[in-house]
């Protein structure tokens, strides 16, 4: 291994430097994460000496030999899309992110109460762009952004190395030809006390994980002798707020849990559980009146008791609403919709309305060369006369898939390189033109709304088969084959044998 030797070498100079000294330094030896780091730079060098040993490693800017570097800031919707469509024989693509597989949020909340398996809706980013795995240009990362100097082309990042014993977080730059930052967005709190430390949010798949722990404990807890009424009816209290349509789907899929799996396998405290959905306004705002008529009808039929009220304050066993009423709770779920992360609003760039990251009519971050912006992170300038689209993942899916080939067009013009495409045409803008909205209330309920505004004409649905084409439409959406096998194996054994109930 030639950086072990160049590092012997080094370690041997300074040894003999020490002894010539009149006081003698102490020598430390290098830590790991020193050792990682002199490792990755001395590879690329190939080995060679010269240079004083850094903590910083990373990769520095593409040569001309080398294809130009597009690096994503992100694994949700829009970041996967763009690397699933990106031409991988023009470019390099390196994927900075906390988590390496994308979510498949619309069947998230499926897994909270073991409708489906974790596994179902994670999709490892390596499957969705094969290069990351297997180019030698081509990386995925472990790690978070914190800072981006768009003048020299240079994100940098700070790994993630939690669980891997004493080994210490590292800073690492990464030069880049390209920078999409696709984000994403941090659930809204409204600066609400105690909602960061009480309630779980429903974003990832840990997330769904936490919130199906919690459940089944306060089952089991409940059951145990010695819990008094009052505190069974609050650790079987679940609460949740926010009544948009992760807030309705989750709502509506524990209380079908509660109907079919609790009332049998938890008899004796069978009468004690229930779910109140807490919403300030209007529950499912931007669907069709009947709609929501329909889904407020199924969700108090199916035992969901609808609160309309404001929190005021959460605290450990209750939460507090603006009108002095006290809730208690043993689970809180929190679903109040999504705002800029703090590493948005820190990057010096113009901002829509709202706080995301403003762009133009094609995606990009305007007077930043080579920075493009899509997802729940962006949002169109005024400028541009567009409105500043939803938080959704149709509209993050679409936005990836339109600037891979933007940039893939780029690329197989001459345009792949840093400042090499501020002149070019870029063909047709963005548009974007809304599908419809579809959402779960219950046990084989479902709306669905095809307009492409709250204010157009369109078609509606629900009962039965909006129910069939709600699951018919997301097993397609599934992004694997190996994904989609796994939630059509799950919906059949659950409808056969009921959901899993082990609390691992």
């Amino acid at each position: 291994m030639p950086w072990f030797r160049t590092l012997i070498q080094r370690t041997t100079i300074l040894t003999q430097y020490s002894k010539s000294q009149k006081s003698t330094p102490i020598f430390t030896p290098p830590s790991l994460t020193q050792l990682l780091h002199f490792s990755t730079q001395a590879a690329e060098s190939g080995g060679s000496g010269g240079g004083a040993l850094t903590v910083t490693a990373g990769l520095g800017r593409t040569k001309g030999d080398e294809k130009p570097r597009v690096v994503v800031l992100g694994s949700g919707w829009a970041g996967c899309r763009l690397m699933k469509g990106i031409d991988t024989k023009v470019y390099d693509v390196v994927c900075v992110s906390p988590r390496n597989h994308m979510v498949f949020t619309p069947l998230l909340a499926s897994t909270c109460v073991g409708t489906l398996e974790f596994r179902s809706v994670a999709e490892p980013i390596g499957r969705i762009q094969p290069a990351i795995s297997s180019e030698p240009g081509s990386y995925f990362f472990l790690a978070d952004c914190h800072g981006v100097d768009f003048e020299n082309h240079v994100v940098t990042c700070k790994s993630l190395p939690d669980g891997a014993g004493n080994l210490e977080p590292w800073d690492f730059n990464i030069s880049y030809d390209k920078l999409v930052i696709a984000a994403g967005a941090e659930a809204l709190t409204f600066g609400i006390k105690g909602v960061k430390e009480h309630a779980i949010f429903l974003r990832e798949v840990h997330h769904a994980q936490e919130i199906r722990r919690k459940l089944l404990l306060n089952l089991m807890l409940s059951d145990v002798p010695g819990v008094s009424e009052e505190e069974k009816r609050r650790l079987l209290h679940c609460v949740v707020v926010g009544g948009g349509p992760t807030g309705v789907e989750f709502s509506g899929e524990l209380s079908d849990f509660i109907m079919n799996d609790v009332r049998q396998r938890y008899s004796h405290v069978k009468d004690y559980i229930h779910v109140t959905l807490i919403e300030a306004k209007e529950i499912l705002s931007s669907f069709d009146d009947g709609l929501r008529h329909y889904a407020v009808k199924q969700l108090v039929k199916s035992g969901v008791h609808l609160v309309r009220g404001v929190v005021k304050d959460v605290q450990p066993e209750k939460i507090v609403l603006s009108d002095g009423t006290d809730v208690p709770y043993g689970l809180l779920v929190w679903s109040t919709g999504v705002g800029p992360s703090g590493f948005v609003n820190n990057l010096d760039v113009p901002k829509s309305p709202g706080g995301r990251i403003g762009i133009d009519q094609y995606l990009r971050v305007p007077s930043v060369p080579d920075v493009f912006a899509v997802g729940d992170c962006s949002g169109f300038l005024e400028t541009t006369g567009k409105d500043v689209l939803p938080a959704l993942a149709q509209v993050a899916e679409r936005q990836g898939k339109y600037l891979a080939e933007l940039l893939n067009k780029l690329g197989h013009a001459g345009g792949g390189r840093a400042n090499s495409a501020n002149n070019m045409d870029l063909g047709k803008s963005f548009v974007y033109k809304h599908l419809g909205s579809m959402a779960t209330v219950g046990r084989y309920k479902a709306l669905v709304d095809i307009r492409e505004s709250k204010s157009a004409k369109g078609v509606s649905l629900k009962g039965f088969v909006s129910w069939f084409i709600w699951r018919s439409a997301y097993l397609t959406r599934v992004l694997s084959w190996r994904n989609r096998f796994y939630v059509a194996i799950n919906w059949l054994t659950t409808l056969v044998f009921g959901r899993d109930i082990t609390r691992i």
